[in-house]
C-alpha cells in the first residue's frame, strides 16, 4: 500500500499545515522533479529506468509530496506543465477557479481524435473530453433526466431482480474471483440505463469469450488503459496510427457498434410509446430537441468506457474492506436485519435512505481506494496555491488519494473505519472532515454524470450481500494499479456462505 509511515508519520498534524511567511513565490520557483531537454519527465516513467510508473500515480504521488512538498511542478512532456495538488485548502482554491465558467481538463485527447475523425458518427468528442461551451450544451441536456430523483429511483425494482440473481451466483462460486463477476453485474445494470434492454451476461452463451457482454468488458478496459499513456506519453498518434492508438480504436468501434445498433432500436420503437407513460433515460434523451442522434450515440458509448470499470472497482473495494473486517461486516448486517426484516423483503428509496452505515462503508471505501488518484483541471485564471503563483491555463491535478491517506487528516489512515462518517451518538454534527479531502465522483459541473445511480447501485448491492451471505478474505493484502481508474492489482478472493 501507500508508504506511509516514512516521513510523515513521524511529524504531528503541523505537517500538514501551510504558514506564509515569505509572500507569494513565482510559477517557475514551485518545486518538482526536473526534467531533461525535449524529453521532460518522461523518462523517468520508464520500465527499469525511472524512479515513477504511470501504473502507479499514488505512489509516484506519495514520493513527490515526500520529496517537494504540497505543491509539485512537473514537466512529464517538456513545456507542458503540470502541478500536483496535495493540501485540501489548495483544492478548494483550484475548484472556485472554476465558478461562472465552464470547468475543462486535459484527458481524454486520443478519444477526442478519434471522434473528430468521424464525423459522420460523432458531432464532436463527448462528455468525457469536450471542453467549453459545446461540452456545457451536452451536459446540461444530459443531466437534466438524470438530476431528477425519480428517474434514478425508478431503476431500483430491476436492479433490485438482478442483485438477488447476484447473491446466488457468488453463494455457488463461493472463492472464485468475485471481480469479473461484478464486471458483468455492472454492465447488466448499464443496459438497463442506457438503452433500456435487460441481458443476462451470466448465461452460458454470454460468458464466452466471443460473447457481447465479454467484448464490451473488454474493450472498455482496453480504452481505458490506453488512456493514461497516449494522454501523457509522446503524441505521435496525432500523426500517424501508433500500435497503442490502434487498440484503442478497435475497441472503440466495438463499443460504438453496439451504441448505434441498440439506439437505433430504441428510436425504432418509439412510436409505440404512450405519449403520457413514463418515459426511461433513454426515451427522454431521444425525445430532446437539444439532442440528436449523433449526441446520443457518443453519450451511450461514455457510459460504456466510464461506468462499468469505475463502478467494478470500487465495489470490489468495499467488499474486500467488509471481508477482512468482521466487525464491520457484523455491523452492517445488523442494519440491513432492520431494513430488511425478511430475506425476501424488496429494496425501496426508503429502505436506501435509512441505510446510514451502508452509505458510511461506501465513504470510507471511497477514501481508502478512490476512483482515481484526483480530478484534473485547466486553471481559467492565476490562482495563489501554497504560496505560489499558479499560471491561467496550468494543469492542474489534485492527489486527494494521497492525501486521504495522510495521519495529519485522518486518524489511523490505514484502518477501514466507516465510523468517522457517522454523527457521534447524541450530537447532530459529523466529524471535521475537510470536504474537499474525498472527491470520488469530482466536483462541481464536470462530477460524474451518473453519481446517483452509481451510489445507489453500490448500496443495494452491499445491502443484499450482507443480508443473505456471509464473506472472508482468502486473498492477498491489495493496492491498486492505474488504467487510469484505480483497478485492484490483485484477485478479489472472498469465500462466500449464507447466513
Amino acid at each position: 500500500m501507500l508508504s506511509l509511515r516514512r516521513v510523515w508519520l513521524l511529524k504531528d498534524r503541523a505537517a500538514c499545515q501551510f504558514s506564509d511567511a515569505s509572500g507569494v513565490k513565482s510559477f517557475d520557483e514551485i518545486p518538482g522533479p526536473k526534467g531533461l531537454p525535449l524529453v521532460g519527465t518522461l523518462y523517468q516513467y520508464l520500465p527499469f529506468i525511472g524512479e515513477y510508473d504511470f501504473k502507479k500515480l499514488h505512489k509516484n504521488g506519495m514520493s513527490k509530496y515526500e520529496k517537494y512538498g504540497p505543491l509539485v511542478r512537473e514537466d512529464i512532456v517538456q513545456g507542458q506543465s503540470t502541478v500536483w495538488v496535495f493540501r485540501p485548502e489548495d483544492i478548494a482554491e483550484v475548484f472556485k477557479a472554476d465558478v461562472g465558467r465552464y470547468p475543462e481538463r486535459r484527458s481524454h485527447r486520443a478519444l477526442h481524435k478519434y471522434r473528430a475523425d468521424r464525423p459522420q458518427i460523432y458531432k464532436n468528442g463527448g462528455l468525457l473530453p469536450t471542453n467549453g461551451v459545446e461540452w456545457w450544451k451536452l451536459r446540461k441536456e444530459f443531466q437534466k433526466a438524470l438530476s431528477k430523483p425519480q428517474n434514478v429511483t425508478n431503476y431500483i425494482e430491476d436492479t433490485d431482480e438482478a442483485m438477488i440473481n447476484f447473491v446466488g451466483i457468488c453463494e455457488k462460486n463461493a472463492t472464485e474471483d468475485t471481480l469479473s463477476m461484478l464486471s458483468r453485474l455492472f454492465l447488466q445494470l448499464l443496459f438497463l440505463l442506457t438503452f433500456d434492454k435487460k441481458i443476462n451476461p451470466f448465461s452460458k452463451e454470454e460468458m464466452k469469450s466471443d460473447s457481447m457482454s465479454t467484448k464490451l468488458i473488454d474493450a472498455a478496459y482496453k480504452t481505458n488503459s490506453a488512456i493514461l499513456a497516449l494522454d501523457n506519453g509522446p503524441q505521435f498518434w496525432r500523426y500517424f496510427n501508433t500500435p497503442l492508438y490502434k487498440k484503442l480504436c478497435k475497441a472503440e468501434e466495438y463499443k460504438e457498434e453496439i451504441a448505434i445498433k441498440l439506439v437505433g432500436e430504441k428510436m425504432e420503437s418509439l412510436r409505440d410509446v404512450e405519449e403520457k407513460s413514463a418515459k426511461s433515460l433513454l426515451e427522454q434523451y431521444l425525445l430532446n430537441p437539444e439532442l440528436d442522434y449523433k449526441d446520443i450515440v457518443a453519450f451511450a458509448s461514455d457510459m460504456l468506457l466510464a461506468a462499468i470499470d469505475t463502478t467494478t472497482y470500487s465495489t470490489s473495494f468495499a467488499l474486500y474492506h467488509l471481508a477482512r473486517n468482521s466487525e464491520a461486516q457484523e455491523k452492517l448486517y445488523a442494519e440491513t436485519s432492520k431494513l430488511l426484516v425478511k430475506e425476501i423483503d424488496s429494496i425501496t428509496a426508503d429502505t436506501l435512505r435509512e441505510a446510514t452505515y451502508t452509505k458510511a462503508v461506501i465513504k470510507e471505501t471511497f477514501r481508502m481506494n478512490p476512483v482515481s488518484v484526483g480530478v484534473g483541471r485547466i486553471l481559467q485564471e492565476d490562482v495563489v496555491l501554497s504560496g505560489y503563483q499558479v499560471r491561467k491555463g496550468t494543469n492542474v491535478v489534485t492527489q486527494n488519494q494521497i492525501s486521504c491517506r495522510l495521519p495529519c487528516y485522518f486518524e489511523k489512515p490505514d484502518d477501514f473505519i466507516p465510523e468517522r462518517w457517522l454523527k457521534e451518538i447524541g450530537t447532530k454534527e459529523k466529524p471535521s472532515i475537510h470536504p474537499y479531502l474525498v472527491l470520488p465522483f469530482g466536483h462541481g459541473p464536470r462530477s460524474c454524470i451518473a453519481r446517483r445511480l452509481a451510489e445507489q447501485n453500490m448500496q443495494m448491492l452491499l445491502l443484499r450481500m450482507c443480508r443473505h451471505l456471509k464473506f472472508e478474505w482468502k486473498g492477498g493484502e491489495l493496492d491498486v494499479i492505474t488504467v487510469p481508474i484505480n483497478k485492484p492489482d490483485g484477485p478479489i478472493k472472498i469465500h462466500y456462505q449464507r447466513r
